[in-house]
């Protein structure tokens, strides 16, 4: 989408690394940041002038983990395995708008049914695509799953060697940004358990043994601690949750966080729920079985972090009330909350989200020559995290979201 050129005045910023001391201008032009300048810096003839006087400037806010079909109430993955073709594309509009009104500039999806979020994904990238704002999409497609795992009614049920190899070259050859695999049970899914593995090393291992031949990066999802470790052994390039339960509750090994930081594996804890929202029944049932609480899970991020395990900011938004699109802001509060600093979980959900889902060369930062995703924000997160649940305005490539500023 074509726009005039402006310059974006803001009293503070913070440029997806660190925060930017006095302010910053923003030069914007075709959808590209054009230059990074002082606040105070001369605006060219012919540029606009928008500011923002007491607000941030961050980059657009990426979510490393959400279900766009699934449409953001209590059994949203349920009515997902039964909504028609039409149903489902009303819930992805639905599910986009709500991050992009959040600040989310960029979503991962990693769990649609049947290809339906990947089409949307290639619908905004080809020719005569629509001109409306909404966030870039990485997609994974359906899960890998046993063939009645967790989530195996999205389409990615498969056994054995050569469904193993089949549904990675189906990955493959529909351009899936990301290999995702079940690799325990889940909560959300009867009957699966969520402190076994769903897979054998030796079956999760070809899995990621055919995505990295093909240049596709493969992430797990790990409630268990033996698929966090089986995942360790497999060469994995991110783990999703992370809980490491056993059947005598969770154990985070001080081995298991310096394993995760040498490998350099990318963790997405899955934080974050909306106020007001509250766990379903079968979640609130794992969490008292296992005695995990919100305070718990800041505190296992903050020893993350101070391992140099490298965390990265997704919510599993959408799947619940409590965890429904736009929520991310939430899921960065809390990392703060459990002790780390705030440019580190503001990183968390901007440059190393950006780094960990392959758009870093071009998302994630204030930096020139890369996408213009903006967030503005009443007040300064670096502060009081509260501010990046506030946000004044948002632009995709330069293209501000109505109402313009």
């Amino acid at each position: 989408m074509q726009v005039s050129p402006r310059v974006i005045r803001t009293a503070r910023a913070f440029d997806g690394e660190r925060v930017v001391p006095g302010g910053v201008a923003v030069f914007v032009r075709d959808g590209l940041i054009a230059g990074l300048e002082a606040a105070q810096a001369p605006v060219p003839d012919g540029w606009e002038l928008v500011e923002f006087p007491d607000a941030t400037l961050l980059p657009g806010l990426i979510d490393m983990h959400c279900h766009l079909g699934a449409d953001s109430d209590d059994g949203a993955l349920e009515r997902m395995a039964t909504d028609s073709p039409a149903r489902l594309e009303e819930v992805i509009d639905e599910s986009l708008r709500r991050q992009l009104a959040a600040g989310v500039t960029t979503v991962r999806d990693l769990g649609d049914r049947d290809w339906s979020v990947v089409r949307r994904r290639d619908r905004a990238r080809g020719p005569g695509a629509p001109g409306v704002p909404a966030p870039a999409i990485v997609a994974a497609g359906p899960p890998i799953t046993t063939p009645d795992g967790h989530c195996a009614f999205m389409g990615g049920g498969a056994e054995g060697p050569e469904q193993l190899r089949a549904a990675v070259r189906e990955r493959v050859e529909r351009g899936a940004d990301v290999v995702k695999v079940m690799g325990s049970g889940g909560v959300h899914t009867p009957g699966t358990d969520v402190v076994r593995c769903q897979f054998t090393l030796e079956e999760l291992r070809l899995v990621v043994d055919a995505a990295h031949a093909a240049g596709v990066p493969v992430t797990v999802h790990a409630h268990a601690l033996a698929a966090v470790e089986q995942a360790l052994d497999a060469g994995v390039d991110g783990i999703e949750h992370c809980t490491c339960l056993t059947a005598d509750g969770v154990l985070i090994t001080d081995g298991l966080l310096e394993r995760l930081a040498r490998q350099d594996t990318a963790v997405c804890l899955t934080l974050g729920q909306t106020a007001e929202g509250v766990p379903p029944p079968q979640v609130q049932a794992i969490m008292d079985r296992f005695g995990l609480g919100f305070e718990q899970r800041q505190k296992a991020a903050a020893r993350m972090y101070r391992a140099g395990v490298r965390l990265v900011s997704g919510s599993d938004s959408g799947i619940n009330a409590a965890k429904a699109h736009g929520v991310l802001p939430a899921a960065v509060a809390e990392l703060t909350a459990g002790g780390i600093p705030a440019d580190v979980a503001l990183a968390t959900a901007t440059s190393l989200a950006a780094d960990a889902c392959g758009v870093g060369d071009r998302k994630g930062r204030l930096r020139p020559g890369f996408d213009a995703d903006l967030l503005v924000v009443r007040g300064d997160p670096a502060r009081d995290m509260a501010a990046l649940a506030a946000p004044v305005a948002v632009a995709v490539r330069g293209a501000w979201i109505s109402p313009e500023p």
